[in-house]
């Protein structure tokens, strides 16, 4: 079916709480095993169908924030959405309670009970009022980036559209569109701060509600984490520290050398790659898709019947637009076991990533859609990641069809980027660490810290008190700080497994590909750490782990150095 006929209803909470409430007085008092089984079949059937509509709403209104039916729909959903976690939570108890539990975790697994014991520890009904405010503003954060109406080469331009004048291989031109993004920053400054300072005090609230000294164990517990902690992450940035800004110093130094540019850069200087320009995909966006599909007719039979179905049922929106939501994104929609792809080409390499980084989830989920329970589909999204980042690597072997003579210059750039977007990514974290250890923190106390943080893991970035990026704002303009709290350093432990991947594939394309399909066909039944055994690649949680990342990937840069 295609997307356009999809029909979305309005899920009445009155209604589902009614439903629930039967189907969880059948599972309670289930007198053998095969009927608390059919009533957990019902039971995942309603959540399922709930959450599609959800999907539904928040894909439409993403397309375009200015659809008002869309809009209304996406408020009631904020409002409604933790009363349902509530629901959820109510028969999770029962669940992990059931004298049927053996029966249960030996169909279903026991990860399924650890999660849902991960799931009761991480909510109540107390923070339903701050969860509904802080959904309100996470949507109101969405809104405000999505109406930059940018006035750059005689144009009207959102922030996505700007994005090609951003890499331009002329420097005024390209600085000039840095000032322009940055005006834009400036002028929504106060209110970007006073967002994120309700946020972070709306999420503490919620963790000391909930008996925890502050936000922090309350958001490990939301991400899910099951078999790692705190200590386990900050060991690990420490790790990036030691291991791979060093190297990725050294990869942006030279990078000045080639560009000719001022080392320490700036960030306008330090987006530009190559003196001639960055690479570009070639053809339009359709001739992109195109050759999407080729690489995934190329893969195997599962990504071809995956990529077919995607384009037939129009299953991605990917073209940017005025008062289309900013970024990119893939979510499912269950009750028509597919994917949606949602994105903004802008006309430069990060077209051809959507492609492959959003289908990579796309994929995984295809390949999970009939698996049962509907928990069991999906691993934490540190694993989800791995799907994505590994399959932009895979995404190499089409590099002459999507870039053509820049097909070397992408094949450079995408390594460099995947091994230097490490710092970052463990910045980001360390930066969430600090704003929810410390709430009480001011906007300009919190400037100050990315700041600092720039310092520690991006050396080789000029804080030149330039407008906004230069002044230690830029953290504003990473959605995830706003709106998923300790989400982003599972970019980093997916690049660390993707990274090895890659290495493999240098080897044996074959066996590289096999590993992954044993990654993503094991889906949610194991933990991220499982998942990374399963496929024979090693923890990023073992030091020597960063080590051999970085030595694997700067050998080969060294060698294809442009």
């Amino acid at each position: 079916m295609k997307f356009c006929e999809m029909k979305y209803e309005r899920p009445d909470i009155t209604v589902i709480r009614d439903d629930a409430d039967k189907i969880k007085q059948e599972f309670l008092t289930a007198d053998s095993f095969e009927k608390a089984d059919e009533a957990f079949s019902k039971w995942d059937r309603l959540i399922s169908h709930t959450d599609s509509m959800f999907s539904l709403a928040y894909i439409r209104s993403s397309i375009d924030t200015t659809d008002e039916y869309y809009e209304n729909e996406v408020e009631y959903i904020d409002e409604i959405s933790p009363v349902f976690v509530d629901i959820q939570h109510s028969f999770a108890e029962l669940l992990t309670k059931s004298r049927f539990r053996n029966e249960l975790e030996q169909k279903y697994g026991s990860l399924l009970f650890k999660n849902s014991e991960i799931f009761l520890r991480s909510f109540s009904s107390e923070i339903i009022p701050e969860t509904q405010h802080a959904n309100k503003l996470e949507t109101e954060y969405q809104k405000l980036i999505a109406s930059a109406q940018i006035n750059f080469d005689e144009k009207t331009l959102t922030v996505s559209q700007l994005s090609p004048y951003k890499q331009s291989p002329d420097d005024e031109l390209r600085r000039s569109a840095w000032l322009a993004e940055a005006g834009f920053y400036k002028e929504c400054g106060e209110k970007l701060d006073n967002i994120y300072d309700e946020l972070v005090r709306l999420r503490d609230t919620m963790g000391k509600k909930m008996g925890y000294k502050n936000f922090v164990p309350l958001g490990y517990l939301q991400m899910g984490r099951n078999c790692y902690n705190a200590e386990d992450v900050s060991k690990f940035r420490e790790n990036i520290v030691k291991y791979i800004v060093p190297v990725a110093d050294r990869l942006y130094r030279e990078q000045a050398e080639r560009t000719g540019l001022i080392y320490p850069l700036t960030f306008a200087d330090a987006a530009l790659h190559f003196r001639d320009g960055n690479p570009k995909p070639v053809g339009t966006p359709e001739e992109i898709l195109e050759t999407g599909k080729m690489l995934y007719h190329s893969l195997s039979e599962e990504t071809s019947e995956f990529i077919d179905v995607m384009l037939e049922n129009e299953l991605m929106d990917v073209l940017s637009k005025k008062g289309k939501a900013s970024g990119g994104y893939c979510t499912q929609i269950s009750d028509y076991k597919v994917p949606f792809i949602f994105a903004n080409f802008n006309g430069t390499a990060d077209d051809v990533e959507v492609i492959t980084h959003e289908a990579g989830h796309a994929f995984a989920f295809y390949c999970a859609r009939d698996i049962f329970p509907s928990d069991n589909q999906s691993p934490t999204l540190d694993a989800c990641e791995i799907h994505s980042m590994t399959m932009e690597f895979f995404g190499w072997r089409m590099s002459d069809g999507f870039f053509g003579k820049d097909a070397a210059k992408f094949r450079y750039n995408h390594l460099f980027g995947a091994l230097t977007f490490l710092p970052y990514g463990a910045m980001v974290d360390h930066f969430q660490h600090i704003m929810y250890e410390k709430p009480e923190l001011s906007p300009s106390q919190r400037h100050e810290v990315w700041k600092e943080l720039t310092g520690i893991y991006m050396p080789w970035m000029k804080l030149d008190g330039s407008p906004f990026y230069g002044e230690g704002m830029g953290w504003q303009r990473q959605i995830h700080i706003y709106e998923n709290p300790f989400y982003y350093i599972d970019y980093c432990f997916a690049q660390t497994a993707a990274l090895q991947f890659w290495a493999v594939m240098q080897e044996d394309h074959n066996d590289a590909w096999k590993r992954y399909m044993s990654l993503v066909k094991k889906a949610g039944t194991m933990t991220l750490t499982e998942l990374i055994e399963t496929a024979g690649l090693g923890s990023p949680f073992e030091e020597d782990t960063l080590k051999e990342v970085a030595d694997s990937a700067v050998k080969w840069l060294e060698k294809n150095k442009i």
